[in-house]
């Protein structure tokens, strides 16, 4: 089955997630001191940095689940106003999957889940069943959510959010928890997705994932941004965020085993 937005989708230099001087204070803490951030469309974004760097907190006010004390955050050209979206309706502009998809998923069995997704979206009857077949292959309909692995709640939760046909799809540490073959899933179903238009933002400590899957990293420190650019440039120039093969063969600035393979064809 294929894989395709569920609502229709814009296309042109609008359609981008745009962050200007965001500023979120939980506790009495600056959290996010000012952001200012452009994703352009059909693009991967990796989010790094270290725990506490305000990653998942930009997330949540990009999908308008944090309260922001300024700034503006836009979805194609539009201002995002939390209080004036409903649940569903925000989740066709702006869809987060978080990290604990379980918060997402409410009912007993992956069917009901679907068909309650199907209903709060107003999609017709089987595309979240149809979006999780794409994404996961055969789950077992009956299962009970907590019952799936880690992989599949994860892919069920997805299935979920795309249902809405967010222009933005948001995930906070998509990877944790998953082994070798849910992550080349994921890693597949993200560049699906890009071919089919949807911008993705993640923010992850994985950067294999982020080698093999973002256009463009941005690490934050302090709830600030100190490095932004593409991916190949950034984790090269970061020994705490390069991937092994990088580490291993500086200078080289390669990435994957991919690129070392290519880069032998070539030379051979």
């Amino acid at each position: 089955a294929g894989l395709e937005p569920v609502a229709p989708r814009r296309t042109g230099p609008d359609d981008a997630l745009t962050v200007e001087r965001l500023r979120v204070v939980r506790g009495g803490r600056v959290v996010l001191g000012g952001v200012d951030l452009t994703i352009e469309s059909g693009s991967v974004t990796a989010l790094m940095g270290r725990n506490g760097a305000g990653k998942s907190t930009l997330l949540g006010a990009v999908a308008a689940q944090l309260p922001i004390a300024g700034g503006t955050v836009r979805i194609g050209g539009r201002r995002l106003d939390p209080r004036a979206l409903k649940a569903h309706d925000r989740v066709s502009v702006v869809g987060l999957v978080p990290q604990q998809p379980e918060l997402l998923l409410y009912t007993d069995t992956v069917a009901d889940e679907c068909r309650s997704a199907d209903r709060d979206f107003e999609v017709p009857a089987g595309t979240t069943a149809g979006l999780l077949d794409a994404i996961a292959g055969p789950i077992d309909p009956g299962q009970h959510p907590r019952d799936l692995s880690e992989g599949q709640r994860l892919e069920l939760a997805l299935a979920v959010i795309l249902a809405g046909g967010p222009e933005v799809l948001l995930l906070d540490e998509p990877t944790r928890g998953l082994d070798y073959g849910a992550k080349r899933r994921l890693a597949a179903v993200l560049t699906r997705l890009v071919e089919a238009g949807t911008t993705i933002a993640l923010a992850t400590h994985d950067v294999e994932m982020v080698a093999e899957c973002a256009d463009r990293v941005v690490i934050l420190a302090d709830g600030e941004i100190v490095a932004d650019g593409p991916v190949r440039e950034v984790l090269a120039a970061s020994p705490a965020f390069a991937p092994q093969v990088t580490k291993v063969l500086l200078p080289q600035a390669w990435l994957t085993v991919a690129d070392v393979a290519a880069a032998l064809g070539r030379s051979a």
